[in-house]
């Protein structure tokens, strides 16, 4: 029996077993939330890793006292910067405001002229005439001036608008009043009294410009009161870095046993002075301003009100001529304008006593003084012309208040030059405090900042020079 040849076969072939897949690892991207507390935590501990030892407390002391001073620095300079822009505007507003008050004059006087000269006749005397478009030229220039220094939008603006809009208006009135005047017609006192009662009624000429002297004086007082804000928050900061550098001398002294470290106690005398200087630049700056208010403008807006009701009357002495009783008062029997002079001359008194108890000097009583004697003989003339025009005497009515000699004019002239002889002292007065307020308060921002930035090197310097005895 044969057998087949011993062959070896090969084994099949066995499939090799896959490979576990891998796990897939996402690709790198942004930290996110997690990732910024992770890096927060990690701050934490090298801060806390670095209090432990002496040069990182050093380190972290020196980086607390510089922040600390720069700061402080920065506010002091903030603040006043901020108090010296509201002292300079006190300055440039205060001569705002005595312009609006002699834009009110000038209108008021306008109207005054206009009723004089009717007053004269056909034929208008010259120099009366003259005044009159004095007034009136002098009235647009400083209606131009404030215009320009008034904010877009404001309520000053809108009263300028106004009486821009109204002047025209009334000069118009004015010179139809003149020609029918010259005809000899006594359609001319109907246009002089509607002209006034353009320039006099609520919401017309006088009364916007008074609105508007009202509104820049309010506007004065608000700049000059921010202006004399203490600035507590620079005051606090500089009370703490002198608190903060003082423990910091304190304890490099328990360490080292050394009494000076140069940087610190320069960083400090640095501190102090700027310190120093905020206080008595504030003081200073505020007594100034305080001068100006008190001796100034609160003088001012006595004599401001006494020389508008002052020109107030006079247009009513004219307009009683004028009227010749036609107009009459709410009681439907007494002249209206007898009764609104009476008014306009009682509250002038009350406005030149209270000039005279504000006035701090001879030379701010004394013209007080005499407009209320001028007040006095005005109303004593006043009283015979009037009684003279209630007896019908016209024309003796009319030489008792208008033309010169003892009239009820040239009283009037008087008080009102008197007035603008107060006004002017005071008006300088104002000028000067408050330039002296301003003055106090010019650089007290650039030497905080000098010396807040000297205080911060210091400050480092000093610590550094405590580190480099662990090196």
């Amino acid at each position: 029996m044969t057998y087949p040849p011993n062959v070896r076969t090969a084994p099949p072939p066995v499939a090799p077993s896959p490979l576990p897949p891998r796990p897939s690892v996402p690709p790198p991207g942004p930290a996110g939330a997690g990732g910024l507390r992770e890096l927060g935590r990690d701050g934490a501990d090298r801060l806390r890793r670095a209090a432990r030892t002496e040069p990182g407390r050093l380190r972290l002391l020196g980086a607390a006292l510089a922040l600390l001073v720069i700061v402080f620095g920065a506010v002091t300079a903030w603040q006043s910067s901020d108090r010296y822009a509201s002292a300079d505007d006190v300055v440039s507003r205060g001569q705002t405001v005595k312009d609006t008050a002699d834009l009110y004059g000038a209108l008021a006087d306008a109207d005054t002229q206009a009723a004089t000269g009717f007053l004269a006749g056909a034929t208008e005397p010259a120099d009366v005439q003259a005044a009159y478009r004095g007034d009136v030229s002098r009235a647009g220039t400083l209606l131009s001036g404030v215009a320009e220094n008034t904010a877009p939008g404001s309520r000053s603006a809108d009263l300028i608008a106004s009486i821009s809009r109204q002047l025209p208006v009334y000069t118009g009135l004015i010179e139809r009043a003149r020609a029918e005047n010259r005809r000899g017609l006594p359609l001319g006192g109907a246009y002089l009294r509607y002209a006034n009662d353009r320039m006099t009624r609520p919401g017309g000429i006088l009364p916007a410009a008074e609105a508007l002297y009202t509104e820049e004086s309010s506007q004065l007082g608000a700049e000059s009161g921010a202006a004399r804000t203490w600035p507590y928050a620079a005051l606090a900061l500089g009370v703490i870095a002198l608190y903060a550098l003082a423990r910091v001398q304190r304890r490099n002294y328990r360490h080292t046993n050394r009494v000076f470290n140069r940087g610190l106690l320069t960083a400090t005398a640095a501190c102090t002075a700027a310190l120093l200087w905020l206080v008595a630049g504030q003081a200073l700056g505020n007594i100034g301003l305080h001068n100006a208010d008190r001796h100034g403008q609160r003088s001012l807006t006595a004599l401001n009100a006494a020389r508008i009701n002052a020109l107030k009357a006079r247009a009513d002495e004219n307009l009683s001529l004028v009227s010749r009783g036609s107009v009459v008062a709410a009681d439907g029997k007494t002249d209206k304008y007898e009764v609104d002079f009476g008014a306009k001359t009682k509250a002038l008194s009350g406005d030149l006593g209270r000039a005279e108890s504000l006035a701090d000097d001879g030379p701010g009583r004394t013209p007080v003084a005499a407009a209320v004697d001028a007040v006095a003989t005005w109303q004593t003339r006043h009283r015979l012309g009037s009684r003279a025009g209630a007896d019908g005497r016209f024309q003796d009515a009319r030489a008792a208040l208008d033309g010169s000699g003892t009239t009820s004019e040239q009283a009037f002239n008087e008080v009102n030059k008197s007035i603008a002889t107060a006004i002017q002292h005071e008006q300088d007065e104002f000028t000067t405090s408050a330039k002296h307020g301003r003055g106090a308060l010019t650089l007290v921002w650039l030497g905080a900042a000098v010396l807040a930035v000297l205080g911060a090197v210091s400050a480092i310097l000093g610590v550094g020079r405590r580190l480099s005895e662990y090196r």
